[in-house]
């Protein structure tokens, strides 16, 4: 992912900072994503707004209207503009490898939806995989996916399994814990368990990414110049929630 000539049938949004500059093309299969950004960028909404959250080995975060002129000891990470988006995740054309353009969200447990932040984004820095480690995650995801379908079946008979409980109906309650699993694995088998595409195991293996947030983030852009700007702000000294000790601002610009 390094320098690209520029594609005039996308946008691309300039990221001034004073560790220097990072381009970024925006997608055009994220429209409600790339309208907005540009709306926010000539608004020039972002301008003196702080990445505020910063690990190394994961990802730049910015983008909270609260950073701007913030104090030094001051928490961020929870303003925006009062508006979320809905999700546009193009999964697996677009997944987190080193160096795409991300929307920020709140947690499924309060956004099951995986609406995204009105304005906080993040950019991937993450780390390189063996193909050997790729495999143990995909266990890992398949695992955690047959969790969360369970979960979910869980939550749809939340009533049902409230009135077991309530008349002490421990045979009713086994009976359709049973049901659950079953549904559960039948699930699994016609939706699949996570695998990697051979696009993803070329990135992951060669630049590096975030392959455990894949399918749960809308990713609407990439970096194609200033790469290695991004890795001098995940190298930076960080405090409290990750806030960089020394405040790094951006100014944000539509290249024509």
């Amino acid at each position: 992912m390094g320098c690209t000539s520029v594609n005039k049938e996308h946008v691309y949004v300039l990221i001034e900072t004073e560790l220097g500059d990072i381009k970024v093309k925006l997608y055009n299969e994220t429209p409600l994503h790339r309208d907005n950004f540009v709306k926010l960028v000539k608004e020039g909404y972002y301008d003196g707004l702080l990445f505020h959250r910063v690990i190394k080995d994961f990802m730049i975060q910015g983008g909270d209207p609260d950073s701007k002129g913030a104090v030094a000891d001051r928490t961020l990470g929870s303003g925006g503009p009062g508006y979320t988006l809905p999700a546009e995740i193009v999964y697996p054309l677009y997944f987190h490898k080193k160096g795409v353009l991300a929307a920020a969200r709140q947690g499924d447990e309060v956004n099951p939806k995986k609406e995204s932040s009105g304005s906080q984004f993040y950019i991937v820095t993450g780390n390189v995989y063996s193909e050997g480690k790729l495999k143990s995650l995909e266990q890992q995801l398949t695992q955690m996916k047959e969790r969360n379908i369970f979960n979910r079946l869980v939550g749809e008979h939340r009533s049902e399994i409230m009135q077991l409980r309530k008349n002490r109906d421990q045979e009713g309650l086994m009976a359709l814990q049973d049901t659950l699993i079953a549904r559960t694995y039948e699930i699994l088998m016609e939706e699949g368990p996570v695998m990697f595409t051979p696009e993803q195991k070329t990135a992951y293996t060669s630049v590096g990414g975030a392959p455990h947030l894949d399918g749960e983030y809308t990713v609407f852009g990439e970096v194609v110049e200033g790469l290695d700007i991004v890795d001098k702000i995940q190298l930076v000294t960080t405090g409290k929630a990750d806030r960089p000790k020394k405040d790094i601002s951006m100014r944000m610009k539509i290249i024509e």
